[in-house]
């Protein structure tokens, strides 16, 4: 099999496992609180659909892992669900701190029910993730369950602890390069982590496999994060669907950014009349390009890369499942939107 072949057998079952988990958790005596969820989630109201509901890479991560570990992929179908459930929480919850009126061509949470509301159903999705996890005592048994809890709940706080320096560094004018790491393990890293490590629990995985999984997607998720950065500003605006430069204009402050902000005086001093306005934002991609930002940008993503393929070869995975995990690694940190 080959990773299309694994998604085509996964995805319907991760689908029907979310839903299952909103549906079993939330009764119909809520069922207009429900719908938020189902919303958001991409199964219901104007544009629901596979575009509305995101790739699901995540829990197709955790059912990967547990068959390259030798597992039985369908046991570890609660953790898929969970971590996926985590995820879409932390969504409604960015889109309310960020004031985010659209994800995947859709009003968000907030903008269509109000900021309260949407407060509430992030918390919602929260509770129902950790009550999905705990269905693994049915598939796995209890003290691996409990051991899984206690991974997602650590998780969890590293999640959240992200998103406050995110936040935090948007009102800071003295973010230095070194906070950026911290930042973005946090935000975009650590669940990665938690899902490989999930997958490696739920098939029995050895310690020393499942920690070099968690190494593996732990630098993955910095090396896509990192590609992520590079795309916001010099990607293809045709295929990321975003303005050029478009990470410029809102001010966020990316790897190539902080690079620019140290080395190069004269995008230091366009930036501190931020945001960049939209008619500069292409010269002030230039100039970063010109000072060496670019190229820093590239050979870190391409340095996590390395760190990371390298940690996956050590967990000696050499079924077709661990094939699959290696070409999902390079089709994500290939992408060009």
């Amino acid at each position: 099999m080959n990773l299309s072949d694994y998604f085509s057998a996964y995805l319907p079952a991760v689908e029907n496992e979310l839903k299952l988990a909103v549906y079993q958790f939330v009764p119909d005596q809520f069922a207009e609180f429900r719908g938020m969820l189902t919303y958001h989630m991409g199964w219901e109201g104007e544009g629901a659909g596979p575009s509305a509901q995101g790739k699901r890479l995540r829990p197709l991560l955790v059912l990967l892992a547990c068959e390259a570990c030798g597992g039985e992929w369908k046991k570890a179908l609660p953790a898929a669900a969970a971590v996926e459930l985590l995820h879409n929480f932390s969504l409604i919850h960015d889109d309310v701190e960020d004031q985010g009126e659209t994800r995947r061509g859709r009003l968000t949470v907030w903008a269509k029910w109000g900021e309260a509301h949407a407060i509430n159903a992030g918390d919602l999705l929260f509770s129902v993730a950790n009550a999905e996890m705990l269905r693994l005592q049915e598939t796995t048994g209890y003290h691996t369950a409990l051991e899984a809890m206690n991974l997602f709940q650590r998780t969890c706080i590293h999640l959240t602890a992200g998103q406050y320096l995110d936040m935090s560094y948007e009102k800071q004018d003295s973010v230095q390069m070194e906070d950026y790491w911290p930042m973005i393990e946090g935000k975009t890293s650590a669940l990665l982590a938690c899902c490989a490590e999930l997958g490696a629990l739920c098939g029995g995985a050895k310690p020393t496999v499942r920690e070099k999984l968690g190494e593996f997607a732990k630098n993955l998720g910095l090396a896509f994060q990192v590609q992520d950065d590079w795309l916001g500003i010099w990607g293809d605006s045709a295929l990321t669907g975003k303005s050029s430069a478009s990470d410029l204009v809102t001010g966020k402050k990316t790897l190539p950014v902080l690079y620019g902000l140290k080395h190069c005086p004269g995008f230091a001093q366009l930036w501190g009349n931020k945001p960049v306005p939209p008619q500069e934002a292409e010269s002030a991609a230039a100039m970063l390009r010109d000072e060496g930002a670019e190229s820093y940008t590239l050979t870190e993503s391409s340095r996590l890369t390395d760190l990371a393929m390298s940690a996956l070869a050590e967990a000696a995975l050499t079924n077709d499942a661990g094939k699959a995990i290696e070409a999902m690694a390079l089709n994500l940190v290939n992408r060009k939107a």
